[in-house]
This record gives C-alpha cells, sequence and structure tokens, in this order.
C-alpha cells in the first residue's frame, strides 16, 4: 500500500520524501520520544482524548515539554488527513525530545519534534473477524516497563526482536510471556480470555502496554454487563478458554483461533467476542 505524500512536522506539511530531524535529535539518539497509533473514521478521530492522555502522561514522565495542546494535535491531524486526501486512515502521531547534542540529558527538553503520518488502512479480511488470528508463542519475553509505568515509547526494540522471530505471518500474531511464565500481551495487541462468560486480561503489572482499546473493551464489557476482571495468568489459561481475542486500535477487536497448535472454543469467534465487536463498531459510528 502507496504511503502518504505529506507528513506534518513542527507545524508545517512537508512532503514526505523531504521531511527530515536532526541527527541530534535525543528520540533517534537514545529513544526519547512516545507516539500514539489511532484511526480516523470518515475524518473523525476515533477515541482520540484517550490516546492524547496516554501521550502527554508519557511526556511529562519523559520531561518533553510539549507547548502544542490537544486541539492544537488534533488540527494537525486534520491537516495531515487533508493534505493526503484520506478519510478513513491509520495515523502516527510523534513526539520526541528534539535536538538536545549528544550525551544525556537531565534537564527538561524544551524543543520537542513533532511528527503526523496518516496512510489509508489497510482492507482486512472479514475472515480475520470471524475466524481470527492464531497466537504463536516467540521465545522474546516481555520487558519489564522503562519507568514505573510502560509508555508507548520509540524504545520499541522488544517488540521488534519478537517480530522478527514470528516472521511476516499476516495471519498471525506472537505470544509474549514474562519471564516468570506469564501471559502478558501481543507483539502489538493487547490479549483478553473468556472463561464461563467472565472477561479477564492481564495486568498492567506483567509489564504491558496499557492499551487504550483494552481500556475501552473494559468500558464496553461494563455496557454489556459482561464481569470483567485484571488478573494475572499462564499459557494454559488460554488452552481452557471459552474465547480468546485481541485488541488494538487499528484492527480493533480480533478473535483467536488457535494457541500454538491448540485450537480455542469451536476455533472460530465467539458470541461473547461478536458481542464486543458489535458494540465497538457501533461506538465508532457514533462517538468523536
Amino acid at each position: 500500500m502507496a504511503q502518504a505524500d505529506y507528513v506534518y512536522l513542527n507545524g508545517d506539511l512537508v512532503e514526505a520524501e523531504n521531511a527530515v530531524v536532526s541527527v541530534y535529535d535525543h528520540g533517534f539518539l537514545y529513544g526519547a520520544g512516545v507516539f500514539e497509533t489511532f484511526r480516523a473514521y470518515n475524518r473523525r478521530l476515533f477515541l482520540f482524548d484517550a490516546h492524547m492522555d496516554r501521550l502527554f502522561s508519557g511526556l511529562w514522565e519523559l520531561g518533553i515539554r510539549l507547548q502544542m495542546n490537544r486541539e492544537q494535535l488534533r488540527e494537525a491531524v486534520l491537516r495531515t488527513l487533508a493534505a493526503n486526501g484520506l478519510q478513513d486512515a491509520y495515523i502516527r502521531l510523534s513526539v520526541t525530545a528534539g535536538v538536545a547534542g549528544l550525551g544525556l540529558s537531565a534537564e527538561d527538553y524544551t524543543r520537542p519534534t513533532v511528527l503526523v503520518m496518516a496512510k489509508e488502512v489497510p482492507r482486512f479480511p472479514d475472515a480475520m473477524y470471524e475466524k481470527g488470528k492464531r497466537l504463536l508463542t516467540v521465545s522474546i519475553h516481555r520487558n519489564t516497563p522503562e519507568g514505573h509505568t510502560r509508555h508507548k515509547s520509540h524504545n520499541f526494540l522488544n517488540q521488534v526482536l519478537a517480530k522478527r522471530e514470528l516472521g511476516e505471518q499476516a495471519e498471525a500474531e506472537g505470544l509474549m510471556l514474562t519471564r516468570e511464565g506469564y501471559v502478558a500481551e501481543g507483539i502489538v495487541s493487547n490479549i483478553f480470555l473468556i472463561q464461563s462468560g467472565r472477561l479477564f486480561t492481564p495486568t498492567l503489572a506483567t509489564g504491558i502496554l496499557p492499551g487504550v482499546t483494552r481500556a475501552f473493551v473494559l468500558r464496553l464489557a461494563g455496557e454489556l454487563e459482561i464481569p470483567a476482571e485484571e488478573r494475572d495468568f499462564r499459557r494454559e489459561a488460554l488452552f481452557a478458554a471459552d474465547e480468546v481475542f485481541l485488541t488494538n486500535s487499528i484492527q480493533e477487536i480480533v478473535p483467536v483461533c488457535e494457541v500454538d497448535g491448540v485450537t480455542i472454543g469451536e476455533g472460530k469467534r465467539g458470541p461473547l467476542t461478536q458481542r464486543l465487536q458489535q458494540a465497538y463498531r457501533q461506538h465508532v459510528q457514533t462517538d468523536s
């Protein structure tokens, strides 16, 4: 799929092929930056405020003092969509520490780099939402958070190594465990299981990303009166589950048909997963 023609970079719309950041940017040198990926549905930015809450939390802990507020960031995203003629889009908004020279800094960063990129959302096959994906355990463990909590930072090497191990398998997602053997998350997704009508997802103590879609699904479970709990469990709990599904902001809610060769439930989307998918899609149509 072709990439977009324009990106937003520090207040300007720039041709993507000409957009550059400094080699002295601490986002490049040390991974000092955070980003959010989210979707636009007909130019409506879904769960935008929740994504900005997480973004600003990460910026605060990293000492990156962004002078733009969330409405200015929203306008930057909308400008990027308009420049590329996009209505439904995959969006990545990145804020890095900016130029600060060689060497780690204990001072706050006051000149951050702001980058917005967007592209057309790929057409996901209907089978992915009906039959689902395979989940394959990778040997790379989920690292503990870099700070007090894990942020969606530019330090992505844990996932890069896990993805290299999994390889290019569009119909599969990698399952990452903690060093103690507890289920953590997928390479780019959070994990849920359903057992006897109850919904479970690993706690943040496992080092997982506090996913925006994860939190939204927990909210949906409350709306649908599905008992839900954050609780740590081992891989064997997935084998015994009635249903398992994955969440992320781009693919939404994706059922899991098997884990490491073990069929989950009937090997296709279960009834509670389907109810949550339907509720999610209803919110997409009505929420901004």
